[in-house]
């Protein structure tokens, strides 16, 4: 970066610095990523290639996200990988406004774009989890994630309609690629007010962590054997078996269904606002109950999400089945954040959630190549769609056997006023994969 460094800053500029940052990124996600597979249909890749680029990239990011330790010791600060990360990932959308207003990039090229902007964003994660994990006191950590987490929710629903809505006006005008290149126009300069924001957030000397290393060997074999390692093969299975479908609902919904884009927005505000207004009744569940239960309850909504599309591919259904689905997919998240918690330890909790984030996005990517293979097979016709929908929830019933073997882990949780679980859980998702680290994948754990 180019920035001078900034004066030293006091706790409540660092946070409000950290609210912009968390509420432009989210603005990012939704006027920009959210729209990427909606863009490479635009560019007449087909529905496929829209499907996948959901999903492929993804394990850049995750491969990258292992140098996190060595960039940060390179440059000799967290902040600094962040910024820089950060910065990378702004730039990424510069050549994809390009894309949409002139023909000088292939098509394709979209991919390794694709690519190179969730390496840069997700390689950020450890480093900035780090850093914020020393800047902000551990008493004040829950209501802090949870306070940027709902302000997060409001920039993403508010970056996502704004771009439906434009998108929806310039398509009745018959400019809607070029109207992407404003949405990315957008994205990338709310992406770099972000990288400011980040910049002039405090600094921390290097982390030098004092957490045990599993092994990778070893973390694999936990899958079978331990109560942990249950918990994680069960949560990788689901991933799998919703990527099946989940990243080719909006080609469905766009070409076979035949959705504007003032629909498909409505179709996905009404999943995101819906899971924003079941955690805190969610959270009282898990209070009551334990996380354990709720992710039984969470498990099962799931099942037959996808299927529902077998039934009727009427609007107000598909309208219905987002908002029960955002209640089901609530609660599994949920309590997917408390049990991390709970089951794993502490001093491992780096090091197995590091491997678990590799793994979750190569189980994204098998996913979503069956697929693609099924829908190549049935030569990407309506048949085709219907038939990975049902084979999603055929995938997710056969998960339950793995949730059968999940035991139950210390309830201490439980004693926790259901408000501070809540956000205790919000705090853990951002110690995990922090919200605004996450791809959004139109249709993944909304829809499918």
């Amino acid at each position: 970066m180019s920035f001078a460094e900034p004066a030293p800053r006091t706790l409540r500029q660092d946070l409000n610095a950290g609210v912009v940052d968390g509420t432009c990124h989210s603005i990012m996600v939704g006027i920009g990523e959210t729209y990427l597979a909606a863009f490479t249909l635009a560019l007449g890749l087909g529905e496929v290639a829209a499907g996948l680029i959901t999903t492929l990239p993804l394990l850049a990011g995750a491969l990258l996200q292992m140098a996190a330790p060595w960039g940060v010791k390179q440059l000799g600060s967290p902040r600094r990988w962040v910024v820089l990360c950060a910065s990378l990932q702004a730039l990424c959308f510069v050549p994809l406004m390009l894309m949409a207003i002139s023909d000088r990039l292939p098509a394709w090229f979209v991919f390794p774009l694709a690519a190179a902007y969730w390496a840069a964003g997700l390689s950020t994660s450890a480093a900035w989890n780090t850093w914020m994990g020393s800047l902000i006191p551990a008493a004040m950590r829950a209501k802090v994630f949870a306070s940027r987490t709902r302000l997060a929710q409001l920039g993403l629903l508010g970056g996502f309609v704004l771009g439906g809505v434009a998108l929806q006006y310039a398509a009745q005008h018959s400019y809607a690629l070029r109207m992407f290149a404003l949405l990315f126009l957008t994205a990338g300069l709310c992406r770099f007010i972000s990288v400011v924001s980040l910049w002039y957030q405090s600094d921390v000397a290097p982390h030098v962590s004092t957490q045990r290393e599993v092994p990778i060997s070893e973390w694999v074999g936990r899958l079978r054997s331990s109560p942990d390692g249950r918990l994680l093969a069960y949560l990788l299975a689901v991933q799998c078996s919703v990527h099946i479908s989940g990243a080719y609902f909006t080609p469905y919904m766009l070409q076979h269904l035949g959705f504007s884009y003032a629909e498909y927005m409505v179709i996905i505000a009404a999943a995101v606002a819906g899971k924003a207004l079941a955690v805190p009744m969610l959270g009282r569940v898990a209070h009551k109950w334990g996380a354990r239960q709720l992710l039984f309850y969470g498990g099962v909504g799931i099942i037959p999400l996808s299927s529902l599309w077998l039934v009727s591919s009427a609007f107000p259904f598909l309208v219905a089945i987002q908002l029960f689905g955002a209640v089901a997919w609530a609660a599994y998240e949920l309590s997917m954040a408390l049990l991390f918690l709970e089951a794993i330890r502490e001093d491992e909790r780096t090091s197995v959630l590091t491997t678990f984030n590799f793994a979750w996005s190569l189980a994204t990517v098998v996913g979503s190549l069956i697929g693609a293979g099924v829908l190549l097979w049935g030569d990407k016709s309506p048949a085709a769609y219907l038939t990975i929908f049902g084979l999603s929830a055929v995938a997710r019933v056969a998960a339950l056997v793995l949730l059968r073997r999940v035991p139950e882990f210390n309830r201490a949780l439980e004693q926790l006023p259901s408000p501070q679980l809540v956000e205790a859980a919000r705090a853990v998702e951002q110690e995990v994969v922090p919200a605004e680290q996450m791809p959004a994948v139109a249709g993944e754990s909304i829809a499918a």
